[in-house]
């Protein structure tokens, strides 16, 4: 399996392969970069069809973990974990032990939290192996709230921005994935009057969402030609493709879901659509500014944090309209001189 010259592969420190033979833990941990600080960001349990999925999803997810925290303003470099298994039948608290001690032999360089896949009872276990966890019960816990008041923040900067309004009331918006930040954030949405059409592989979570928020359900593939105001995907990535995005009828793509662009040079064809990206990781950085609190936890302090985020969206929307630039390429732009300063 190649790494080094791997696509997704961007002068990343570290990538480390850890197995266990007696637990069946197969786990990939990929170290970014550390010039702003010790590498923060989720472990993340997903059934990959392939080893290569799994170290493509995970040099990504990393890579966007390090422009997160920098553009977040949080004394942390990036990196990410996946676990390569099904979430619902193989989970253990041996299995999420030796990830742990596997975590542990990395001298604190990454410190991990809750993801898909897995919960704060996962970390938990962990924990038992290793202090360089974050997100734990008790202390800054469940970090999807925050991720969905970001989120929820981002549409309203994005619908702002391009229509001069405040309100969400009467828009409608296409929401791909009621996992827990997705419901979340259908609920914020709900509240300020929106209108929503729904998907998801769980039939529960569609009914739930039908049934106590009034949305409509449509099919998983359905859900790019829906008449939106606002595409938000909140599922996995690469959800803008070059399948989907002449179909998206949307004009604002705001959502929780990480590395939704499938490619790039998506994000300028956006551009000349006159779709207004949210650049997904500024969007979706509720949940790690909420877990960097947690030495010291004090909710309010995280919240009044998360909601700097709708500044931090104006601000790029802005250049972008200056510069004539899509607004991914200005996040990158941004971070990028974060982290040559080291964060500051």
């Amino acid at each position: 399996m190649a790494v080094f010259n791997h696509s997704a592969f961007d002068g990343h420190e570290e990538v480390a392969f850890c197995h266990d033979i007696e637990t069946g833990l197969k786990a990939i941990i990929a170290i970014h970069n550390t010039n702003c600080g010790p590498a923060v960001g989720g472990c993340r349990m997903w059934s990959y069809a392939s080893d290569d999925e799994a170290l493509t999803d995970v040099l990504r997810l990393s890579r966007g973990m390090t422009y997160k925290n920098a553009m977040a303003g949080l004394p942390f470099g990036g990196g990410k974990s996946v676990i390569i298994g099904d979430a619902k039948t193989m989970k253990s608290e041996a299995l999420f032990r030796a990830f742990g001690r596997f975590l542990n032999s990395l001298g604190g360089r990454y410190i991990t939290a809750e993801d898909v896949g897995t919960s704060t009872t996962d970390i938990a276990h962990i924990n038992k192996e290793t202090d360089f966890v974050a997100g734990r019960e008790g202390l800054s816990g469940d970090p999807s709230p925050f991720t969905a008041l970001g989120t929820y923040l981002g549409i309203k900067a994005a619908v702002k921005h391009q229509r001069g309004i405040d309100s969400l009331a009467g828009l409608k918006v296409a929401v791909q994935g009621l996992g827990s930040v997705g419901y979340y954030l259908c609920e914020y949405l709900v509240k300020e009057g929106a209108e929503l059409f729904v998907t998801d592989i769980n039939e529960a979570a569609l009914e739930k969402a039908k049934t106590q928020l009034g949305a409509t359900v449509v099919g998983l593939d359905d859900i790019y030609d829906q008449d939106v105001d606002i595409y938000a995907p909140c599922a996995l990535g690469a959800t803008v493709n070059d399948n989907t995005i002449d179909r998206i009828k949307a004009t604002i793509i705001a959502g929780c879901a990480n590395n939704q662009l499938a490619e790039a040079r998506h994000d300028q064809l956006l551009r000349e659509k006159g779709v207004l990206y949210a650049p997904d990781y500024v969007i979706n950085a509720g949940g790690i500014i909420n877990v960097s609190f947690e030495k010291d936890y004090d909710k309010a302090k995280a919240t009044a944090k998360v909601e700097e985020i709708y500044n931090t969206l104006m601000d790029i929307f802005a250049r972008g309209d200056d510069q004539q630039k899509p607004t991914g390429m200005i996040a990158d732009e941004m971070a990028r001189e974060i982290i040559a300063r080291g964060g500051k």
